[in-house]
């Protein structure tokens, strides 16, 4: 059995439902899958004592998890003022229009299209509720509308899928875009170190207690998969289903649908710094 201490990121597999800080517990929705890991995280924020919490990703459309969610703040004495996306994918979204009916939550996003509200979000945005405080951070790469929410009080980052508790994420081309991922992934780096992160609360897996150890193993997995598809394009691996074959040949197949997006991503990037033809 692999010591969890020695992954990275540090897993701790202690929190996959449940309080993962002391501003911030997890609800598992029942989603298992070869994309969603052990499911989407749902994600319930709120100041210790206080009469209101934020929501972050409802999950999928499935009543019986969004009910529980609302039902797990209520018993804790809380209303849901709002509902935060960390991005458009419907493992995390499907559930959003219901979760509002239930709750009478604005939903607040990046993207006007899944917005149930007047407010939007952005990078740089603070949200203040009942002495909670969360700081909106732009993550673009995995999808363009990728935000994480950062909780001073925890030293905690809610990263949706731009930083996993387990493996790693897919560049949803085209419009995930490998450039600003990379990019994204260097601007967190640096502000783990000047913001003192401690933990990594993640869109699906595991809490992670190492957030620069899980960024760099991602640095370092990216420009390895680089290297990779390009090698694999030079000895005349041509298309996204091609270089998955060569290059994903250890990955589990069902997830070789959603490596072509990874993969058309990276060639799009090695055309536009001139690597490959």
């Amino acid at each position: 059995m692999t010591d969890a201490s020695a992954l990275p990121g540090r897993p701790d597999d202690a929190v996959l439902d449940g309080p993962a800080t002391e501003r911030s517990c997890c609800l598992l929705a029942p989603n298992p899958s070869p994309m969603t890991l052990d499911g989407t995280n749902t994600w319930i924020l709120a100041e210790p004592g206080s009469t209101a919490a934020v929501v972050v990703d409802p999950g999928p459309a499935d009543e019986g998890h969004l009910r529980r969610v609302a039902d797990t703040v209520a018993a804790a004495g809380r209303r849901v003022a709002m509902t935060l996306l960390t991005h458009g994918h419907a493992d995390h979204t499907g559930g959003a229009p219901t979760f509002a009916r239930l709750t009478g939550s604005p939903v607040r996003a990046l993207d006007p299209r899944l917005r149930l509200g007047d407010e939007g979000l952005a990078g740089g945005d603070v949200i203040r509720v009942a002495g909670l405080e969360v700081e909106v951070v732009a993550t673009p790469g995995h999808t363009a509308d990728s935000l994480s929410f950062h909780i001073p009080a925890d030293g905690a980052l809610l990263t949706g899928d731009t930083v996993l508790g387990r493996g790693t994420t897919i560049i949803a081309h085209p419009d995930g875009r490998l450039g600003e991922y990379l990019d994204s992934l260097r601007r967190l780096r640096e502000f783990t170190e000047r913001a003192g992160l401690r933990t990594v609360l993640p869109g699906h897996g595991p809490v992670l207690r190492d957030p620069a150890g899980a960024i760099d193993y991602y640095l370092v997995h990216r420009a390895k998969r680089l290297a990779e598809v390009e090698t694999a394009y030079e000895a005349g691996h041509r298309t996204a289903s091609e270089i998955v074959a060569h290059v994903y040949a250890d990955v589990d197949r069902s997830v070789w649908p959603a490596a072509e997006l990874s993969v058309l991503a990276q060639l799009e990037y090695l055309r536009e710094h001139g690597l490959v033809a």
